[in-house]
């Protein structure tokens, strides 16, 4: 396992989280880098994503404005997220593309474990 997302828990609405994803080989320091969640019941879907140098960042519009994604120079990726609501309830996955900070699931060949986040009304 290279991917290692971390970071979920249980807050109430409005409150925050950070979502960490760790590669453990170093193996995609050249790679573009992407978050998505699946609620229950539901399909996943994108977050955001983020490209190799981390000069062009990708969100989905339910989440413009209060997630931030981010990577630092060991290669771990973060997600945060402000004011969360309870519709963000869902388990979140990392994953990386060898090409471009895309929405699409199908570009992204690698993926970590999921993280659960909970958000409370």
């Amino acid at each position: 396992v290279q991917l290692q997302a971390s970071g979920g828990g249980m807050v109430q609405a409005g409150g925050s989280l950070r979502l960490s994803c760790a590669d453990s080989g170093r193996t995609f320091s050249t790679y573009a880098m992407g978050w998505f969640r699946q609620a229950p019941g539901k399909e996943r879907e994108f977050v955001a994503a983020i490209s190799w140098s981390g000069g062009s960042t990708n969100y989905a519009d339910s989440v413009k404005g209060r997630f931030t994604i981010s990577r630092n120079a060991r290669n771990t990726v973060y997600l945060r997220m402000n004011s969360l609501k309870p519709e963000d309830t869902a388990v979140y996955y990392c994953a990386a593309n060898r090409h471009t900070s895309s929405s699409s699931d199908e570009e992204y060949a690698y993926w970590g474990q999921g993280t659960l986040v909970t958000v409370s009304s």
